[in-house]
């Protein structure tokens, strides 16, 4: 699969030839990155932190809160890694530094190495000095010790004439139960599917940049389908996962999506499809996934409206009953939003002064104390609804919250979080 490359050197997304030309100056990396991010996980390099001429810190932690990255550069001792990984870096890439005695200390599964390979040999410091080791002896050493590799062909990188398909089956066995990456070279379509047969992803940078390979086309290079018809079933679903409908996509449908950020897809009867275009309930696209099979797509969305189905409901499957913590966040926000409603509690609680600070800490306080697993969630129950109003009320979203705790869970470091009463 794809892995989309965002090098950045002196403030601006670049494209090198070999690692040292500079051949595409592409300007802002956060609206280089913007593009790619309804792509999964993208490879973030810092070139001049690899090179010990600066770093760009501030921009680098702006994009891992945006999107998943891989972030890599000048990463060469562990409290630099941790910094990262307590940022909320999906995953470390790690070069020059990539020893046994720093790896076994960091998460192995958040940890990819970077063997930069210039005909055959490991390259260090930023692609400037010769190892002496090969690259599968290095991955030999490393085995068992990182949850992925990545291997760049210097010689091949930024060149646009094919990557090193021959040398693959080898480094995907070396890499064990690792997932392999490959760079350099990558150019078409054709290359990334074979790639991925192999076992092997795909990290492109140069033939996504200058156009030669288009995003739609490299993004869905794996997919097979066994219907007459080639289209891909499209599971679509809401920001937490819930099911809305299913439908279809061939390239020209993923390309419009992909290009407006929309949900659009291909009707077997009509053609091209833009959801809501006629009935306004538009889809925003945050994510687009591809299946274990490669025979499946998954679209992500932010429904407007009424809902996905055309009989006005949330979803193909029924009308919602309840609808947990995403129902209880839409009739909040109606009522925030609608007009007054006569008897509203929730309005009530808003408009009285202090009223609703006050609930949170008694609700908090009952929670605390509650025995037994029916009180706890019937307390639990009060206390997401008044924290839940608050946060609405400034204009953070369920999605934001759920947003934030995903970054937390990806902390490495441990804060004491003593209540204040008690910290020293």
């Amino acid at each position: 699969m794809l892995i989309p490359s965002l090098d950045i050197e002196r403030g601006q997304a670049v494209q090198l030839i070999g690692g040292r030309e500079l051949a595409i100056e592409a300007g802002d990396p956060l609206a280089v990155a913007e593009r790619f991010a309804p792509l999964g996980e993208l490879a973030v390099v810092d070139l001049d932190a690899a090179r010990g001429r600066g770093s760009h810190r501030d921009v680098i932690r702006a994009l891992v809160g945006r999107q998943p990255c891989r972030v890599g550069g000048g990463i060469r001792d562990y409290e630099t890694a941790v910094q990262w990984l307590d940022a909320g870096a999906a995953r470390l890439v790690i070069g020059t530094a990539a020893r046994p005695e720093l790896l076994r200390r960091l998460p192995k599964e958040r940890l990819i190495a970077a063997l930069d390979s210039e005909h055959g040999e490991v390259m260090t410091h930023g692609w400037q000095t010769g190892s002496g080791r090969p690259v599968l002896a290095a991955m030999a050493e490393l085995r068992g010790l990182v949850g992925g590799f990545l291997v760049t062909f210097i010689e091949r990188e930024g060149r646009c004439q094919g990557t090193d398909l021959a040398a693959v089956p080898a480094l995907v066995e070396a890499a064990g139960d690792a997932r392999l990456t490959i760079a350099g070279g990558v150019t078409s379509a054709a290359e990334i599917a074979e790639l991925d047969r192999l076992g092997a992803d795909a990290q492109v940078g140069m033939a996504l940049y200058d156009g030669r390979l288009p995003l739609a086309e490299a993004f869905a290079a794996p997919l097979v389908s066994d219907r007459p018809d080639g289209l891909w079933p499209t599971l679509v679903v809401d920001p937490r996962g819930v099911a809305l409908g299913l439908v279809y996509s061939n390239l020209e449908s993923l390309s419009a999506a992909l290009a407006e950020r929309r949900g659009v897809y291909l009707s077997r009867s009509r053609g091209l499809w833009r959801k809501g275009e006629s009935s306004g309930q538009t889809q925003r696209l945050l994510r687009v996934e591809l299946d274990c099979d490669r025979d499946c797509l998954r679209f992500v969305v932010e429904q407007q409206g009424a809902g996905f189905c055309h009989l006005g409901t949330p979803s193909c499957f029924g009308p919602e009953r309840g609808g947990g913590l995403a129902g209880l966040e839409r009739r909040l926000s109606a009522r925030l939003c609608g007009p007054p409603e006569p008897g509203s509690y929730t309005q009530r609680v808003l408009s009285e002064p202090g009223w609703l600070a006050a609930k949170l800490g008694e609700e908090a306080a009952e929670l605390g104390a509650a025995r037994g697993p029916l009180e706890a969630a019937e307390e639990a129950a009060d206390l997401l609804y008044f924290g839940l109003l608050a946060a609405l009320r400034e204009g953070a979203r369920l999605a934001d919250i759920e947003a934030v705790l995903d970054r937390r869970a990806l902390r490495v470091s441990r804060r004491p979080g003593l209540p204040k009463e008690v910290r020293p």
